[in-house]
């Protein structure tokens, strides 16, 4: 409970800023300035969690435990109502992440669905679309190669998650170190060739999803450009 007496000490802080403010209508000594200061960091940071909060219950009970008063709930009350909000929140989170989970694989099927009707989409046994932006005329690599590509990530609703491009400079990565949509996409280039992958989230981070904007079930779209091949041997 130490953190929370110390948020407790700090909002009341704060509050009896607030008190002084509207009696002053100025910050005008540096305590007030500094109680004004950790009121709004911590109001702020209280804002971010999306809690339904009561506020005067909530001074009520900063004042009383500042102040080493009797508070309407024991520590041990306060444990169990803390660790119950836990539980409810990560049941939100969950049912949460499953909803997006559900509609993100029923967008990404029926994008994939469509896409597949186009006359110059390529479709393997995996499930791995492909387009052919320009063909390369070099070496081909295996599951075992290293090569360096330039590429380009999306989303189906066109948002950017990751580009080399962006970053002004290609990587080199091993193929089978890859998602499998990578892995057997970049077997079928040729070096110098451009594809652009249209990946299945099963073929892609699947229900897990990545941090950021990739969330769970998600297709994928990559524009990649294969610049060069290095064989396992010649890595040695």
């Amino acid at each position: 409970m130490k953190i929370a007496r110390i948020l407790a000490g700090s909002v009341l802080v704060a509050s009896a800023s607030t008190a002084a403010l509207a009696q002053d209508e100025a910050l005008e000594t540096p305590e007030d300035r500094l109680s004004y200061t950790i009121g709004m960091d911590i109001g702020g940071s209280l804002a971010e969690q999306d809690m339904d909060l009561d506020l005067d219950l909530l001074i009520e009970a900063l004042r009383a435990s500042y102040n080493g008063e009797e508070t309407l709930l024991t520590e041990e009350e306060a444990l169990a109502e803390r660790e119950a909000f836990m539980q409810r929140r990560q049941q939100q989170m969950e049912a949460q992440r499953e909803e997006e989970g559900t509609a993100n694989r029923e967008a990404g099927e029926a994008f994939l669905a469509e896409n597949a009707e186009r006359d110059d989409v390529m479709v393997t046994d995996s499930g791995l679309q492909y387009r052919v932006i320009e063909e390369g005329d070099g070496a081909s690599p295996a599951a075992e190669d290293q090569v360096t590509v330039h590429y380009k990530g999306t989303l189906i609703d066109g948002t950017v998650f990751d580009s080399s491009y962006d970053r002004g400079e290609p990587i080199a990565i091993e193929v089978d170190a890859v998602i499998p949509g990578w892995t057997e996409g970049l077997q079928l280039m040729s070096e110098g060739g451009k594809y652009e992958f249209f990946i299945p989230s099963d073929l892609a981070y699947g229900e897990q999803g990545r941090p950021g904007p990739i969330g769970p079930n998600s297709t994928l779209i990559f524009e990649v450009e294969l610049l060069e091949v290095a064989d396992s041997e010649s890595q040695e």
